[in-house]
């Protein structure tokens, strides 16, 4: 059974007076425990595929089912909690909070369970550890690398254990060297702890490191190539 299922997923915008049909009919099936890396030119929909299989936006039609369940028919409130229960978000800008400490800002997410603080401490020292970065958990972003910072967000993007790890342009802030850790990482959480990740890059070698790359273009899945990783 697929973990992600999509079915004529269609997104439009109105601008104005204009439609612009930004997702056209897309068609899609990623099963459990695969890494995606979903390629295409600028405006292609890849951003927006991403926010529709992640619960930030809805379609305009079609049926979005994760894990056997039609997110598309879900209220706002009902989205909230199940992208709180159900999926890590990793950005290209770590957004952290400037003022917290790096263990702090992992356990934002657990703010919205009802976990006691220790153990909310707990699982932030465990997604630290899980990173590499049990020794930095009282430093401030401004006191972490770039590789680091994106590291303690995808730290955050995992404490709540997620099923699916939806990552926007994850290393396109990093060099080169920093961006191959991040996605040496992002390949031992898919491969060593069984978690499904989709990645939006624009970097054919970033792609190298997923099971499949997908292509986009134009609103329309155009490819379904493997990857040599």
């Amino acid at each position: 059974m697929s973990l992600v299922s999509l079915r004529h997923l269609t997104k439009t915008y109105q601008r104005g007076p204009e439609k612009v049909d930004v997702l056209k009919g897309i068609d899609l099936d990623i099963p459990e425990g695969d890494f995606v890396a979903l390629m295409g030119p600028s405006g292609s929909g890849k951003t927006t595929l991403l926010n529709l299989i992640g619960g930030l936006d809805s379609p305009s039609a079609g049926e979005i089912n994760i894990k056997g369940q039609r997110i598309d028919r879900m209220s706002g409130g009902q989205l909230a909690q199940w992208r709180a229960d159900n999926v890590g978000f990793v950005f290209q800008f770590y957004n952290l909070m400037p003022t917290l400490s790096a263990q702090k800002n992992v356990e934002l997410p657990l703010l919205l369970t009802r976990l006691s603080g220790a153990e909310r401490r707990r699982r932030a020292e465990i997604a630290l550890k899980l990173v590499g970065l049990a020794d930095r958990g009282k430093h401030r972003p401004a006191e972490l690398s770039g590789g680091q910072q994106q590291r303690v967000s995808i730290a955050r993007a995992i404490v709540s254990d997620p099923t699916l790890l939806i990552c926007d342009e994850p290393t396109g802030d990093l060099d080169r060297q920093s961006a191959e850790d991040i996605l040496g990482l992002l390949q031992s959480l898919n491969r060593d702890h069984g978690k499904t990740l989709i990645m939006v890059t624009h970097d054919p070698k970033a792609a190298e490191y997923a099971q499949h790359t997908l292509h986009l273009d134009k609103g329309t899945l155009v490819e379904n190539a493997e990857a040599s990783a």
